[in-house]
């Protein structure tokens, strides 16, 4: 009897042991699966012509504050990503159907955008610029009464156009880029449109044939930030805050916006 109980007891050690290197072995893997999702590469979204934030330079490289400042984060925390330049609106729309982890687009932060999306903290604060051709007579946000202005869809500039409408009685045409806006301002289709005003500051800059007429500070005067699907890329968004508050303090940040306003 007593071999038998010495017998039962070594086996019940042996499945106790059995099941402790077992759990170990768990813990282990699941470490491993953790330091290994450090080499994923995230896919994120932007523009293709949205200067100076995002566009090709005269080497057809593909420049930017947005380029600039999501690559000096990426150095900064060490991640890996594929910035893929689809247009403002399939940016969105890629994000949303799961085709890319974050949208780096001059963004703006609203209450509405932030029901479907994280923000990052800004990284930039802006406003609405109303611009008309350059050799236009129009002055101001009066001389747009009963006509047709342009608008580039689902930004910022788009709501203000909307939000001004009634007031001064025009009607709104939009486009999907930039570019394309201008130069119906530019042939007289539209006689003026709605941008970001460092966007347009930019552009005038380069000579793209254009005048401010008029700024909407006090109502759209809006942040950007870096946006990723709400509840989702929980990490990516930490990462990109840390590296913006590192840029920010080691004067990267300051060194990347001076190269593309200075000529403001």
């Amino acid at each position: 009897m007593k071999k038998f109980l010495s017998m039962a007891l070594i086996a019940a050690m042996t499945l106790s042991l059995a099941a402790c290197g077992s759990n170990a072995n768990n813990e282990a893997d699941s470490t491993g699966s953790d330091s290994a999702s450090s080499d994923k590469t995230y896919v994120i979204a932007t523009d293709t012509v949205f200067a100076p934030f995002e566009f090709s330079d005269e080497n057809n490289e593909f420049v930017g504050i947005d380029v600039d400042i999501l690559a000096a984060i990426a150095e900064d925390q060490g991640f890996k990503y594929e910035l893929t330049p689809l247009g403002f609106d399939a940016a969105v729309a890629s994000l949303e159907s799961g085709q890319s982890d974050g949208v780096i687009a001059g963004m703006s932060i609203t209450e509405e955008r932030q029901q479907k999306y994280d923000f990052s903290d800004t990284y930039y604060d802006s406003y609405v610029a109303i611009a008309a051709a350059e050799n236009s007579d129009s002055q101001g946000l009066e001389d747009l009464r009963g006509q047709t202005v342009a608008a580039k869809t689902g930004t910022q500039g788009a709501e203000c156009a909307e939000t001004l409408k009634e007031e001064y009685g025009f009607d709104i045409q939009y486009f999907d880029e930039s570019s394309l806006m201008y130069q119906d301002v530019i042939t007289g289709n539209t006689v003026a449109c709605f941008e970001d005003q460092p966007v347009m500051a930019y552009g005038i800059s380069q000579g793209n044939g254009l005048k401010i007429v008029a700024e909407e500070k006090e109502n759209f005067s809006t942040p950007y930030g870096f946006a990723v699907l709400k509840g989702q890329n929980a990490e990516l968004l930490e990462m990109f805050n840390a590296g913006l508050a590192n840029i920010k303090e080691n004067g990267t940040y300051d060194e990347i916006i001076a190269k593309y306003t200075s000529a403001e």
